[in-house]
């Protein structure tokens, strides 16, 4: 995308240090566009920008910056879409505090799509791993574009599951767009760019940090009709996302889970404060007007009959002794079906001995 001539004055506000997003706000609301308030007398913006904000407004840190920027976005697959932008995503609009500014590389046609955010644990169960991308499949084929976080555990799944899908996925980072993080996403941020799109609203070179995140999940939220959480603990970042969905207007839907892992606390207690139980993709498609599972994703995967210890697992975590008991065998037999299940896929083991069954996620 060929930036925009008007790009450089509104880097040149947004990279000044000091000038926040509420400074932004008030000087396009009292002001115009960015070109119109570089062009006032500084005297003039200091009703609205503090003295240091002012003097750094024309330095050369900040002209460094807006060249190094400007060089970015001259690459292919690269743009930054301003507020002004035809291409701003429209949902963004809708929102209290949408940001001045969003660096993206990939499709950004995916930004005006119908989407849905798919967020969880970074600490997730092969279990919940295996719902998140098989939900975002399903959900995906079905005319959403899967919009998540890129962190570890269900966030990856989501993305994976949104690119094996038609709808493909968005990610939205809590750093600079040109700031990976966590590094173990490195290849998978490579795919989405490729065939779906990376978002931040932060400047280049913006390092990890606590509180960057956070402010990220409303964008998350505020690009979809609507959240879907996974898995959370009840200190899960994920639900900091749901409660942003809330606020926003959108849908809040959440997987339950055992009342004995502590990864579906997070999610009980969503479904407790009004968010909306679902099993299946098509529970999420039933409340989305305008969406149906395709022929692949209303396709149930049906799970074989349990047999043998399989059948004697349930589907809460165990240890090898319930599972002696209730299978009448000794725990070398145990623990070796235990293994070949574990190989073939069909279970997983847990922190402090247990085990628990696998389904394919109900997609």
């Amino acid at each position: 995308m060929t930036p925009d001539p008007g790009l450089a004055s509104w880097l040149q506000l947004t990279l000044t240090p000091g000038i926040g997003p509420a400074t932004l706000r008030s000087l396009l609301r009292e002001l115009g566009l960015p070109q119109a308030i570089l062009d006032r007398r500084r005297s003039e913006l200091a009703r609205f920008v503090d003295a240091a904000p002012l003097q750094a407004l024309d330095s050369a840190p900040v002209r460094a910056a807006v060249e190094r920027t400007l060089a970015w976005a001259a690459q292919p697959g690269r743009a930054v879409i301003t507020l002004a932008d035809e291409t701003y995503p429209r949902a963004l609009l809708e929102i209290a505090d949408p940001p001045a500014l969003l660096y993206a590389h990939g499709n950004v046609k995916l930004l005006q799509r119908p989407a849905l955010a798919v967020v969880g644990s970074r600490n997730a169960t092969a279990q919940g791993e295996s719902n998140a991308e098989s939900f975002a499949r399903t959900l995906s084929d079905a005319g959403l574009t899967i919009v998540s976080g890129l962190a570890l555990g269900i966030d990856a799944a989501a993305h994976r599951g949104g690119l094996a899908g038609a709808s493909s996925t968005v990610a939205v980072l809590g750093t600079g767009i040109d700031v990976i993080y966590p590094r173990r996403n490195a290849a998978l941020a490579e795919e989405i760019a490729a065939r779906g799109v990376i978002i931040s609203e932060f400047p280049l070179g913006t390092a990890a940090a606590a509180g960057n995140f956070p402010r990220r999940n409303r964008l998350i939220s505020g690009l979809a009709r609507g959240c879907l959480v996974v898995e959370a603990a009840l200190a899960s970042g994920s639900l900091i996302t749901a409660r942003c969905a809330a606020d926003q207007g959108r849908e809040v839907f959440a997987i339950p889970g055992s009342i004995h892992s502590p990864f579906s606390k997070g999610c009980h207690a969503l479904i407790k404060n009004g968010a909306k139980l679902v099993e299946s993709a098509e529970d999420v498609l039933a409340e989305l007007s305008g969406f149906q599972a395709s022929g692949y994703a209303s396709t149930a995967r049906a799970a074989a009959p349990a047999s043998g210890l399989l059948a004697h697992m349930g589907h809460d975590p165990v240890d090898v002794d319930f599972l002696c008991t209730r299978a009448g065998l000794s725990a070398e037999q145990v623990s070796s079906e235990l293994l070949r299940l574990e190989l073939d896929g069909r279970i997983t083991a847990l922190p402090g001995g247990l085990y628990q069954r696998l389904e394919k996620g109900s997609g």
